[in-house]
């Protein structure tokens, strides 16, 4: 039948003809069903012409979607929502924009060995080779798989519907297993609406249980025979050590043979701060005393460490680490960390919370007697009382704009002992890692392995999901403020009581500080208006136009009232804290300052 379109019948014919759906089960019902048996409850993401079958199907199942508005936003929620809940995030993003939008975020995550899954749609299968709407293409077609596979643990690009529910098992279990990371499902988008069995969702279960490395008990009685020889034994102790069990028996090592530890940067609140064993950071940010016994200590422990480069003062010798002659013992869970930056005597490929247990109990077994070094238990507590008297002193100065040492003071003294602070960069990050006395309590979540700006206000609505009666506050500059605003609207649609605490000195401050201290100026770096003065958005007002409290801080004393008033109410809140622009102390040594001064030699 010929129709006239211009026929008001017409049009009604052709409407009822595209009505009705696919009879049976499609990809897509088979991935939300094999998403729902993996357990997964939340799916971050924003929607686009290629994902809608697969959100329709969302739709009917007992998965929240969480509505984005911009794809970097959804994936930093899905990595704080993994990070806080010890659960893989998973993604849904789009073709083209959507998949080099959420690329900061899928990185972010994957640096700091954060699971991750991302299902991002593609273009049409029989289209690659002709350049459809929105496909990544110029020097080669349809391959914006590409894209993601300098960072992703691996990518699988489906070319059949039946390969989609063994292809998506994998991408969980590559993301959780060996040394966490993010994985990519690339799925044209009609192998959402291809036909499937629904029965092929059950033929691929993801298995229970990994199996995780041991340590021999062999590696575990020579590494306690090391540490029970060893004059000045070292603990280096990184981000993979999360189990509370693992925690402990670490302290334990430490407090039989007293031990001190240093931490990475990921590290911080794995030792309580107040622990008097605790040295605090190493490298750039590291004290005097830190990176001192670093270099001096003859047997080094390192748990699941990549010896980062600020934590290693740009790897130079003189500064932190010296290995040789200090024997380095590491234990990782990726052999390629092994021997990357520091030859190792002994290089263990486990995973780090048996290998500490494994550790303690060969301790245990070989009836290690108790070791005292009191001298150097009190060199580190005046080492670290120092650091945190100067903060407190620095911190009740009235003066305003505030000092950056008043605002963590406050917030030390007004959040829950539980309160989880997630941050961006600059004095938000490394002030707090090496200033802030965190409660036991406490978490400290930030962004290591890229350092990203704008993953704080995203990734505290994910930490916010996964712990939803604690206190989340987003410690942020004005910098990543200005690039997640995205994360406020959906802060009011979720319900979700992030207190976004703004540090705003009209400035990318942590840069400016380096430029001027290098080249006895800064520029490119404050945001001025035309005539050279100061500007900043007015943070509190965009939060109340977007449905959050907004809070003004008209002066030193109010900080604390509002911050108390905030927490009290939970609800999402914006907090406008005027700061002044102060460099965050840096006692130790980065190679970046050499090469603006030149020094090639």
């Amino acid at each position: 039948m010929t129709l006239d379109l211009t026929d008001s019948a017409g049009r009604e014919e052709i409407a009822a003809d595209h009505t009705p759906l696919p009879a049976g089960s499609t990809g897509a019902d088979v991935v939300v069903r094999q998403l729902e048996a993996m357990g997964v409850e939340y799916v971050f993401g924003l929607c686009g012409h290629s994902n809608i079958a697969l959100l329709d199907a969302l739709g009917k199942s007992s998965i929240d979607f969480v509505v984005f508005r911009h794809e970097q936003t959804a994936a930093h929620a899905a990595d704080g929502y993994a990070r806080a809940s010890g659960k893989p995030g998973v993604v849904l993003v789009h073709v083209g924009p959507g998949m080099t939008n959420a690329i900061t975020g899928v990185l972010t995550a994957a640096l700091d060995s954060v699971p991750l899954v991302v299902i991002g749609g593609d273009i049409p299968s029989y289209y690659r080779g002709r350049h459809p709407h929105q496909e990544i293409n110029l020097h080669a077609d349809a391959d914006q798989v590409a894209v993601y596979r300098p960072f992703v643990k691996r990518a699988w690009d489906v070319s059949r519907v039946e390969d989609l529910p063994r292809f998506l098992e994998r991408a969980f279990w590559t993301a959780q297993n060996g040394r966490p990371g993010a994985t990519l499902l690339n799925v044209p988008m009609d192998m959402f609406s291809r036909p499937l069995d629904l029965e092929a969702a059950d033929r691929y279960p993801l298995p229970v249980a990994a199996p995780a490395p041991d340590l021999s008990p062999e590696a575990a009685d020579q590494v306690a025979a090391e540490l029970e020889a060893a004059e000045r034994p070292l603990l280096y102790v990184g981000g993979g050590l999360r189990e509370p069990g693992s925690r402990s028996a670490l302290l334990r090592i430490a407090e039989r043979l007293d031990i001190p530890i240093v931490h990475s940067l990921m590290a911080k609140g794995t030792v309580p701060d107040e622990h008097p064993l605790a040295l605090g950071m190493p490298g750039f940010w590291g004290l005097e005393l830190t990176n001192s016994y670093s270099r001096q200590a003859d047997v080094v422990l390192a748990l699941a460490t990549r010896f980062a480069e600020t934590d290693a003062s740009s790897w130079e010798p003189e500064h932190t680490w010296r290995m040789p002659p200090t024997r380095l013992l590491h234990v990782d869970i990726d052999p390629a960390e092994i021997g990357r930056n520091y030859p190792v005597a002994l290089g263990m490929v486990a995973d780090v919370g048996k290998a500490v247990l494994a550790i303690d109990a060969a301790l245990e077994r070989r009836g290690t007697a108790p070791v005292r070094r009191p001298a150097l238990r009190e060199e580190i507590a005046a080492a670290r009382r120092g650091v945190f008297a100067e903060t407190r002193e620095r911190g009740a100065s009235d003066a305003f704009p505030l000092r950056p040492e008043r605002i963590l003071r406050d917030l030390l003294e007004s959040l829950p002992s539980d309160a989880v602070l997630v941050t961006d960069v600059g004095w938000n990050k490394n002030g707090v890692a090496q200033r802030y006395e965190l409660p036991a309590e406490g978490r400290f979540i930030t962004p290591g392995g890229a350092s990203t700006m704008g993953f704080g206000p995203a990734g505290a609505l994910g930490v916010q999901v996964a712990w939803p009666d604690r206190t989340v506050v987003a410690l942020i500059g004005d910098g990543g403020m200005s690039a997640q605003l995205a994360a406020l609207p959906t802060a009011v649609e979720r319900g979700l009581p992030v207190l976004f605490v703004v540090m705003n000195n009209a400035a990318h401050g942590t840069i400016a500080d380096l430029q001027a201290g290098s080249y006895g100026r800064s520029y490119g770096c404050e945001f001025l208006d035309r005539d050279g003065n100061p500007y900043s958005p007015d943070f509190a007002a965009l939060g109340r136009a977007c449905g959050l409290d907004g809070y003004d801080v008209p002066d030193a004393a109010s900080l604390r009232d509002v911050l108390q008033q905030a927490v009290g109410r939970r609800r999402p809140a914006v907090i406008d804290v005027p700061m002044v622009n102060e460099p965050v102390p840096t006692p130790g040594h980065w190679n970046i300052k050499d090469i603006y001064k030149g020094a090639f030699d």
